[in-house]
């Protein structure tokens, strides 16, 4: 069954790589924090149509699916609920979590700083103390996000492993075994409606970057 829409997987592994090639670059630094701040712009305007996506996209792509309330993550965890066929309720959690973190990565990198020569687009606009608290801050996420990352990749094998429920595949191909929910709708007419929104995501962002 179609669990997962193309422009959800293209999503997906494009934020993955964009991801660690921002770490690269970072740690690279001189000539590549070029390629840094150009990345970090992409993945931008990824998480901009994600959020885009999650209000305008398929069934099992939208927030109002799979993010539940406590009630609905506690009950799972004692196994009392099903995780349904897209984002099990305590996965809506990394969900947001990773979303959260590299939005706000990314919002602050627009004003960060290197001391040295380098800066973010958004940098001249505000003061130097807020521009060197958005640099703190953006260091200080790095851990949460590789923390986030490590507990993403360890449940993914958690469930291939033990569970017997892999999640790499479907990611790649878009089924999954099993399910009898309705499939996910992944048309002409919705793939057009997700280039539209990503259209939209890159203009904002370009837009902000050009400030």
């Amino acid at each position: 069954m179609r669990v997962w829409d193309l422009p959800t997987r293209l999503f997906h592994w494009s934020l993955a790589s964009l991801a660690v090639f921002s770490v690269v670059t970072a740690k690279a630094g001189g000539n590549w924090l070029q390629w840094h701040f150009w990345s970090g712009y992409a993945l931008l305007a990824l998480l901009l149509f994600r959020v885009l996506w999650g209000v305008a996209g398929d069934r099992y792509a939208r927030f109002a699916q799979f993010v539940r309330g406590p009630s609905a993550v506690l009950a799972y965890l004692r196994g009392r609920a099903d995780g349904g066929a897209g984002h099990n309720p305590l996965g809506a959690l990394s969900v947001l979590a990773i979303l959260a973190a590299l939005l706000l990565q990314a919002g602050t990198g627009l004003f960060a700083n290197d001391a040295i020569f380098s800066e973010g687009p958004l940098a001249k606009l505000v003061s130097q103390a807020t521009s060197d608290r958005s640099t703190a801050i953006h260091k200080w996420n790095e851990p949460v996000l590789y923390a986030l990352a490590g507990l993403h990749v360890a449940a993914v094998a958690y469930y291939a492993l033990l569970r017997r429920r892999p999640m790499i595949g479907p990611m790649i191909t878009g089924d999954r075994r099993g399910e009898s929910a309705p499939p996910a709708r992944d048309d002409a007419a919705m793939r057009l409606r997700a280039l539209i929104l990503m259209i939209v995501a890159a203009g904002l962002t370009a837009y902000v970057v050009r400030l």
